[in-house]
């Protein structure tokens, strides 16, 4: 089917569309705009800069989700009448098919992969999208706007959520909340309410949040649907999960919230299970790298945040030689040391966070090291370990102050371990 061009968006075509930001968001929608035949201008800190000029030279503005409600680009361009819709609005208005929308603060990649993967296994047409790293409007692009038979799996951050006018979620699937991104909300309950708006934008009865998400909506006042609560924290263990990656938490809550929905969509539950048999997660995430002389080194370079770290440590019998830091995203730096005190050995900081991370160890007691490169953490994490250890690299943080992204860390991690000379002496 050729692809329709919805009105809000056809009627605002007479003059070129800004796009905000030239990063994965703004490189789809500007695919999506040359399929339709549309004129752009793409703006981007790095490059053409948004000014009140430029402003008056647009009718329509698509923007980035790096892009705050309250950016001064943004500003300028209601100011001169423009429309402004994220990404995610602008390519919902060309889709034809279902969206099952997935949020929360850890895991939300991998469930939007698992969900994918079932739907495929089943026989049903899915493609994953959104802040998983394909954006929508390459999607839109990429299928002419798919069809009513196809769903969407779209993974939805807080940065997405805050600004939807447009989007809307035939589910949601929400499994858990925690600390994070306080660097661009200004407090928890903030952060919460961006994600809430997801919530706000989906069809009656299809929503599905875990007990930690539960427990949020409680504490700031937000009332959710009867049946939308799943239990996902400390459920006895499933034999039919046993060799598969579910089997232990932190995933098991994300096999929890899909069999939920899966069953309220009808779909065979045993199909399920099958398809849990068949998944593996993606890279970076909690992944034995190597061994050596009874020392494990693991990658778990998504760890973005505290409530991920946590997770990951969780998953170890024995405290672990943790390396950790990276940019700051805003939290409790204490309290987050404190939590996880019992759990390590010894952490290696890097970044721009290791000093103050380094200050709040020292004050719970944990033994830390302050390193100036990766490279100089693994070595000397090496050097500390002996057979029965594990080596983590679970940094709790962001990583563009050393790295392109967090795959270039995990990257940068696993050849350095690779390379590491394992002779008796580095013991």
């Amino acid at each position: 089917m050729p692809l329709i061009v919805p009105q809000i968006i056809s009627e605002r075509l007479s003059r070129p569309v800004a796009i905000l930001g030239g990063g994965v968001s703004g490189e789809g929608v500007s695919e999506l705009l040359d399929k339709i035949g549309a004129r752009k201008a793409v703006y981007d800190a790095k490059g053409l800069e948004f000014t009140a000029a430029a402003a008056g030279q647009h009718d329509l503005v698509v923007f980035s989700p790096g892009f705050p409600p309250e950016h001064p680009w943004l500003r300028l361009a209601r100011s001169g009448g423009a429309l402004c819709l994220g990404e995610l609005d602008f390519a919902s208005r060309f889709w034809r098919g279902r969206i099952v929308a997935i949020t929360g603060t850890n895991g939300k990649t991998t469930l939007t992969e698992f969900i994918t993967h079932a739907l495929r296994s089943v026989g049903c047409k899915a493609v994953a999208t959104g802040n998983i790293g394909h954006s929508f409007s390459r999607v839109i692009a990429e299928t002419g706007g798919g069809e009513p038979t196809i769903t969407a799996v779209c993974e939805v951050s807080s940065f997405q959520a805050e600004s939807l006018s447009h989007f809307t979620a035939d589910a949601t699937l929400w499994p858990n909340f925690a600390e994070d991104h306080l660097d661009r909300h200004s407090d928890l309950q903030a952060y919460f309410r961006a994600k809430w708006a997801l919530v706000e934008r989906t069809a009656p009865g299809k929503f599905f949040m875990g007990s930690s998400a539960r427990r949020s909506a409680d504490k700031f006042a937000c009332t959710f649907p009867e049946g939308a609560a799943v239990e996902t924290e400390q459920q006895a263990a499933d034999p039919r999960l046993a060799e598969t990656v579910f089997a232990d938490y932190p995933q098991r809550e994300n096999f929890l919230l899909a069999a939920a929905w899966w069953r309220a969509s009808g779909l065979d539950e045993g199909a399920l299970y099958a398809a849990a048999r068949g998944f593996r997660v993606g890279r970076h995430r909690l992944s034995r790298v190597a061994e050596h002389d009874g020392v494990a080194f693991w990658n778990d370079s998504k760890a973005t945040n505290f409530h991920a770290v946590e997770a990951a440590l969780g998953s170890f019998a024995v405290p672990v030689i943790l390396i950790a830091g990276g940019k700051s995203k805003g939290g409790d730096l204490a309290g987050f040391v404190s939590r996880i005190s019992a759990r390590v050995r010894r952490v290696f900081l890097i970044g721009e966070t290791r000093d103050a991370l380094a200050e709040a160890c020292h004050a719970r007691g944990v033994s830390c090291t302050v390193c100036a490169t990766l490279e100089e953490a693994v070595t000397c994490a090496a050097s500390s370990a002996h057979p029965g250890d594990h080596v983590l690299l679970s940094p709790g943080f962001a990583s563009f102050d050393l790295f392109r992204n967090y795959e270039d860390r995990g990257d940068q991690f696993e050849r350095l371990v690779r390379s590491l000379n394992f002779a008796p002496s580095l013991r």
